[in-house]
């Protein structure tokens, strides 16, 4: 039986290349795509006070593209080599596929740095880090030649690389920015939970990026499961079942599932939903309060508890639960016995091995946090050196307006105040005036209802 003629191996589609492979490879690269913009950039946008929504949003669109350039120019050549490092495919679909999860470690960095930074330090610090930092940790654990790699480090789709890496140096570069002001640490409320749950669902919806069924199955029941973990202990500890506390159990869980997504079983999978919608939990909701260091550092987004904490948490379990024949598929490689977790070890009479496992996954996590801690200590002190890491008193007291001359709501009268100088066909002396049309009118409608007799 022949191939019909559209389907046979020409200049352009080479006999080693497989089509479907390389198309699902963009389109996983492009779900995990869809949760850095639009996803976090609307749940950035909308998790944090009105006057910091368009600055939130717009520090992680920045990174988004920043780190485009950065990778395609010098990041992927330092993380990966010259070569695609995965099965046969065009380096053009690897760079790409890559390049996505360089770009969410540093949006979600940023996550720990909303509401005081100063955009041009982030402009300076984004491409620092991935260069100087994130190359390092991507080449140690996901390139087969990186010596954790070598040694047999489990990290599925990103736990350490991605997870753990932005959870310390997030809460490492908010030690050095400094806080926010008094008055935004007191009171920091969401400005739009609904646009908030839209934004983690496109988040969520972002992880179904693996070939692997299993991989897709144990992501979203890890993350219903923290979800729901979370949640009780809301309801249990302080009477009500918060929207916002439900989205950090939900990060939780994508974050603990991570780098075992695809090498557990769904019962593990439940168990480690179960950690990490309560583990986290506490370290935010009662450590966090009684740590003297914990309280120094302001970290807006809880990046430490539901990255750092929840990562490390993902990688010793990964080294607890992990089937050796799973890691044999995935792997692909002659010496898949020792991919073994520890509970396995125990099951085949592999004890050592399994210890061994476990062992790998612990030293990969000291790893990871001295170098992203060391790095981005060093990165943090040489941008202060040319401007400063935090805002200004007079543009934090304002926010979007004083950073960027532009609003994220134009609510009611406020659309007069709200066009920007910097982006209108007008001169900032020479706009048309308001008609009855508009404050007039809000006016009029108002005075009408408050003067109406009372019942």
């Amino acid at each position: 039986m022949s191939l019909p003629s559209n389907l046979h191996p020409d200049e352009a589609s080479p006999p080693w290349l497989n089509k479907g492979d390389n198309s699902w490879q963009l389109t996983a690269a492009t779900l995990v795509g869809l949760q850095s913009g639009p996803g976090l950039v609307i749940l950035y946008g909308s998790i944090v006070k009105k006057k910091w929504a368009v600055n939130s949003a717009f520090m992680a669109l920045y990174a988004f593209a920043a780190v485009l350039i950065c990778w395609v120019g010098w990041g992927y050549r330092m993380s990966f080599g010259d070569k695609a490092f995965l099965g046969y495919l065009p380096n053009a679909t690897m760079i790409y596929f890559q390049f996505v999860f360089a770009a969410i470690t540093l949006i979600l960095i940023a996550g720990a740095l909303l509401g005081r930074m100063n955009f041009l330090a982030w402009m300076l610090f984004v491409p620092l880090w991935v260069t100087f930092s994130y190359t390092i940790t991507a080449y140690s654990i996901w390139c087969p030649g990186g010596w954790l790699a070598k040694r047999g480090l489990i990290d599925y789709s990103g736990g350490y690389v991605i997870h753990l890496s932005s959870g310390v140096a997030g809460f490492t570069a908010a030690y050095w920015v400094g806080p926010r002001t008094t008055r935004d640490r007191e009171r920091f409320p969401p400005n739009n939970i609904l646009l908030m749950l839209a934004g983690a669902g496109l988040t969520l919806d972002g992880m179904d990026r693996t070939d692997a069924s299993l991989a897709v199955l144990n992501t979203h029941v890890c993350t219903a499961t923290s979800l729901l973990t979370w949640l009780i202990l809301d309801y249990i500890f302080f009477g009500k079942p918060s929207v916002v506390g439900a989205t950090q159990g939900m990060i939780t869980g994508l974050v603990c599932i991570t780098p075992a997504a695809g090498v557990v079983q769904g019962w593990a999978a439940i168990l480690m939903g179960m950690m990490s919608g309560s583990i986290p939990w506490y370290t935010m909701m009662v450590l966090h309060k009684k740590v003297w260091f914990l309280k120094q550092v302001d970290d807006t987004m809880a990046v430490f508890h539901t990255h750092a904490v929840a990562g490390s948490l993902g990688g010793i379990l990964t080294g607890v639960f992990a089937v050796p024949k799973f890691n044999r598929l995935f792997y692909m490689v002659t010496d898949w016995q020792h991919y073994i977790g520890l509970f396995y070890g125990f099951h085949d009479g592999r004890t050592t091995a399994g210890f061994r496992q476990l062992g790998v996954q612990l030293v990969g996590i000291l790893f990871v946090v001295f170098v992203h801690a060391t790095m981005t200590s060093i990165i943090c002190l040489l941008i202060s050196l040319v401007v400063p890491l935090r805002l200004s008193e007079e543009e934090l007291q304002t926010g979007d307006d004083a950073i960027h001359g532009e609003e994220a709501y134009a609510l009611w009268g406020d659309g007069e105040r709200y066009e920007s100088k910097h982006n209108s066909v007008y001169e900032e002396n020479a706009r048309p005036p308001s008609t009855k049309g508009d404050d007039d009118c809000f006016k009029t409608f108002w005075g009408n209802l408050l003067s109406r007799p009372r019942v």
